[in-house]
């Protein structure tokens, strides 16, 4: 799953130049100018890349050469008259001083000329030359870390001068030294950006120490973090400085394996504004040796102020010797025991553990490694074998990830390769047609998540994302609130982690961004809905009252006028990235106006939410980049469209209905309804003739019985550009005159008068005649104020006759009835009155009993 690139190689970098500078003893030259013997070893690498060795000289004398990646050029920079162990070495960044662990000796190199003995006791000492990181290095002055097995770390500040125009000797008599921490029990250094990581022991529990160096001999404790567990070795435990083939397996399987790794991630460009780094750091850690059948490892993860542990079943029962390798892959987190597993950790987006990917057998496997040596993680994505002498850059595989999307047959390893391909690769064109092909063959098999709403948010997600850490907490990237059930392999247990504190004032750079974060982070954690989901319930109702309002009002509200306003900047936005290549036909023309309103409901919604939690954000720049979201939606459906369409060549497709679809064309229809139904459930609009075009192919591809019950039940809408279409391409044979019908009888009112005068059928004007009438009648009501026999009803009925004779016998038939109706108001009528008192006389006897 992971790629191993070789960007230098001992046995092709070095070796070659050693012979052919007669640096070996003569037995290790077989005439043929390949090596036979020359025990080459590296032993440190420098910040601005620089590959320092060792190798047994001609005369048995131990020599110190520089590789520089950049010219591929390699120098000689000390050799030693006699053997001698060098198991700590480090060149200044003008390559003019040496300092290596035999004696712990300081030389002047430029020329080879006085040699200085920093710690002559014997003890194991490691040492490393600062490099200054953003500006150019002051070269009167360098400055060397001495890391002590006595527990303390000093910098020693070495002044140089220069003599003749090139001799540069060290000034100092005696070398200012300042003492940067002490009783540390483990160190690790970050040469990229010139860190100093030290865990100090406090009761039961140990502390992190974060150490940030600066172009002058100025240092800082920046940050402090609280440990869960203790890290009190006998001697100190060094990560990264340098490697020492002496002591590198001591303790190894009794002392707990711990790095820190810190992320800098490059930020999307939005508005053309400049790219800046978002920055996090994790803890990672494992206990060795493992327990039987089971790996632990934890990663503890600063931002999100939480620990996870994870848990991974082996195969094999006797105890494991191999060491778990933690490497930094920018947004995830590679934690690779060898032989046995291989575990991508979503670093971005941690809570669930089906985004993780658990990896075994061969698809774990890293060949190239030597698996049986010493192999150190290095920042930005690299590793380097010391047994083999190679470094290599570490990155996912993509064309094995997506061959592992397409073979895997779990819904959890769907889930996990899914995400990790949508959001690792920066190039995500070729990807994601990938991903949308796979999606059209298993469509409808993943059981515990929509693919195609996984699909949108992530690759939403990874378009607007991280254009700060703050949307990455705030927009969606999952459809999913849970997992339910098992990852196989694998358990997890969550968390919480102490607070880190912050203890320098004035941060910069990375430490101001972390801390940025960090606060951001509480602040949301403390939110109890931070994240914008869709709420189908309500923004359905808000669509459908802004519908109806649409519809029966005269006048359009202030607030639906704002709806549409934002419709209309959404598609102003679209519009700008139409392409000529588009081969899917899609009316962009159209004026959908249910889906315009739909997506100004989506804008108004999600300018709210954002607004609520980045107010220094601005309402001006939340509005755009909230336009910008719902447009790339509306521009990934579409993308969507145009990789299905190519998947099944659908070629030279014309918008008419007098022949039936192809088998492709059915597979389209398909795939257009899963689409249909995962933006119907995520409710987000759909672009602009989407609707149209899905409903013509449901003409192509279905039988009008199928057809009828697919437009009854929503999944097919009829559109006013598809009914003008449909009613003009059709003659009107019986079979088609039952199929528009059928679809004219389906339509609302207010759609079937404005439309059915293009059918020319005694169906089509009888529904014109109903109309008409209707329409008269109301007319011919509001005149009844006026008596029949009024001058004015005269005057006024003649407006009710026109040249439709069949309409004026009616309006004749129906005014003849109504003058001969009865009104009981105006009515005379005469009443015996008699025989009423004589009925009331007896009814009122009964009602007294006084009849017997």
């Amino acid at each position: 799953m992971l790629k191993l690139t070789v960007t230098y190689d001992i046995h092709t970098d070095v070796v070659p130049w050693i012979l052919k500078s007669g640096l070996t003893p003569a037995e290790c030259d077989d005439g043929s100018g390949r090596a036979v013997d020359v025990k080459a070893q590296t032993v440190n690498i420098e910040s601005d890349g620089t590959i320092i060795y060792t190798w047994k000289g001609c005369r048995g004398n131990t020599c110190i050469g520089a590789y520089d990646p950049h010219t591929r050029k390699n120098k000689l920079l000390y050799s030693f008259d006699e053997e001698a162990q060098v198991v700590s070495c480090s060149v200044n960044m003008k390559w003019t001083l040496l300092a290596p662990r035999c004696l712990t000796l300081l030389i002047e190199i430029h020329p080879i000329h006085d040699i200085r003995v920093l710690k002559a006791v014997d003890c194991i000492v490691s040492v490393q030359f600062l490099y200054p990181v953003g500006k150019v290095a002051l070269f009167p002055e360098s400055h060397l870390l001495l890391i002590s097995e006595d527990r303390y770390i000093d910098q020693i500040h070495i002044s140089v001068v220069i003599q003749e125009g090139y001799r540069v000797l060290i000034k100092n008599t005696r070398l200012p030294t300042d003492r940067i921490i002490e009783d540390v029990t483990w160190a690790q250094w970050d040469m990229k950006e010139q860190r100093l990581y030290c865990a100090v022991t406090k009761g039961r529990k140990s502390v992190l120490n974060c150490f940030q160096f600066y172009p002058d001999r100025n240092f800082e404790l920046v940050l402090e973090v609280p440990l869960q567990f203790s890290l009190d070795n006998d001697e100190p435990r060094l990560v990264n400085f340098g490697f020492n083939p002496y002591q590198s397996d001591v303790g190894a399987s009794s002392t707990l394996n711990f790095s820190v790794l810190s992320s800098e991630i490059d930020c999307a460009v939005i508005n053309a504004e400049p790219r800046r780094k978002t920055g996090s750091m994790f803890l990672c850690y494992s206990h060795l040796p493992p327990t039987d059948n089971e790996v632990s490892y934890t990663i503890a993860f600063v931002l999100q102020g939480v620990s996870k542990t994870f848990t991974v079943s082996v195969e094999e029962t006797e105890i494991l010797t191999e060491k778990v390798i933690f490497i930094n892959l920018g947004y995830y987190i590679a934690v690779y025991l060898p032989g046995h597993f291989l575990h991508l950790i979503n670093t971005r987006h941690p809570k669930l553990l089906c985004h993780h990917l658990l990896l075994s057998g061969a698809d774990a496997s890293m060949p190239s490694l030597n698996t049986n040596g010493y192999l150190q993680s290095l920042p930005y994505s690299s590793i380097l074998d010391y047994s083999s002498g190679k470094m290599f850059e570490v990155c996912i595989n993509q064309l094995y990830l997506v061959k592992f999307l397409q073979t895997s047959t779990l819904d959890c390893h769907w889930l996990a390769a899914l995400h990790c391909a949508l959001i690792y690769f920066k190039d995500q064109t070729e990807t994601e047609a990938q991903v949308v092909s796979w999606i059209c063959d298993n469509i409808g098999k993943c059981s515990r998540f929509d693919v195609i709403q996984e699909f949108i948010w992530a690759s939403l997600y990874r378009r607007m994302c991280p254009e700060s850490i703050n949307l990455d907490k705030l927009l969606p990237y999952t459809s999913l609130m849970k997992w339910e059930g098992e990852v196989p392999g694998v358990t997890c247990v969550t968390e919480i982690a102490e607070q880190s504190v912050f203890r320098a004032l004035h941060l910069k750079g990375f430490w101001a961004e972390l801390h940025s974060n960090l606060q951001s982070f509480m602040y949301l954690d403390a939110e109890p809905c931070c994240r914008y989901y869709n709420n189908s319930k309500l923004l359905r109702k808000q669509w459908k009252q802004l519908i109806e309002e649409m519809k029966t009002e005269e006048r359009t509200s202030s607030s639906l006028r704002t709806i549409l306003q934002n419709a209309e900047k959404v598609l102003l936005t679209l519009d700008k990235w139409v392409s000529d290549q588009r081969i899917v036909p899609l009316f962009q023309e159209e004026k959908d106006y249910q889906q315009n309103i739909l997506m100004g409901v989506m804008v108004e919604n999600m300018k709210d939410h954002l607004m609520r939690h980045l107010q220094h954000m601005g309402k001006k720049k939340t509005e755009e980049l909230v336009i910008n979201y719902v447009a790339k939606l509306l521009e990934l459906i579409r993308n969507i469209m145009e990789t299905v369409w190519r998947k099944y060549n659908v070629k030279n497709w014309k918008f008419c209905f007098k022949e039936r679809g192809s088998s492709s064309e059915y597979a389209v229809f398909h795939i257009m309804c899963h689409i249909l139904q995962a933006t119907s459930g995520m409710c987000v609009p759909l672009p602009p003739g989407f609707q149209t075009l899905h409903a013509t192919l449901g003409v192509r591809c279905l039988p009008l019985h199928t057809l009828l019950c697919y437009i009854d039940h929503g999944i097919l809408r009829l559109t006013e550009t598809f009914i003008k279409k449909l009613l003009i391409d059709f003659n009107n044979s019986e079979k088609n005159g039952q199929l528009k019908l059928s679809i004219i009888t389906r339509l609302p009112e207010a759609a079937s008068q404005n439309i059915c005068h293009l059918w020319d059928h005694p169906i089509s004007s009888s529904l014109i005649a109903r109309n008409y009438v209707e329409a008269l009648l109301q007319k011919l009501g509001s005149k009844q104020m006026y008596p029949h026999n009024s001058p004015s009803y005269e005057t006024d009925s003649s407006v009710f006759y026109s040249d439709f004779l069949p309409l004026n016998y009616l309006t004749k038939t129906l005014t003849d009835v109504k003058n001969l109706a009865m009104n009981p108001f105006e009515e005379k009528e005469y009443i015996d009155a008699k025989f009423v008192e004589e009925i009331a006389l007896k009814q009122t006897s009964i009602l007294l009993q006084l009849e017997s």
